[in-house]
């Protein structure tokens, strides 16, 4: 018979079994990446807000807000102006199959 290890889950990963937290979860870090993401590449560029609001066009306000993780409701448009101004360019990739995780999460509750 084997000896079967009880799994302790870390407080984190207990946190991110409710779906509602793990969406507020994925929300809130995804402005968190963006933030990041616009500071580095700032700095690597040497670019100010100022300057960066310059060469895009897009307003010193709304690099901002985007800054400081505020509620920017940002277009596309601006988003994908902001990141080739930086030297960048936008990919968008398919991480995940939601019914496919559905049943993976299923799966795990029948065990």
């Amino acid at each position: 018979m084997k000896n079967q290890k009880s799994k302790v889950l870390t407080t984190f990963d207990q946190y991110m079994q409710d779906p509602k937290r793990k969406q507020k979860f994925d929300k809130e870090y995804g402005k968190f990446l963006l933030k990041e993401f616009l500071l580095e590449a700032m700095d690597e560029n040497h670019m100010s807000v100022r300057k960066l609001a310059e060469e895009s066009g897009v307003s010193t306000s709304i690099i901002q807000n985007i800054r400081a993780e505020k509620n920017a409701n940002i277009t596309f448009n601006t988003l994908y102006t902001l990141i080739t101004t930086l030297g960048y360019r936008l990919v968008i990739e398919k991480v995940n199959n939601k019914r496919k995780q559905n049943r993976q999460h299923l799966n795990k509750l029948a065990v």
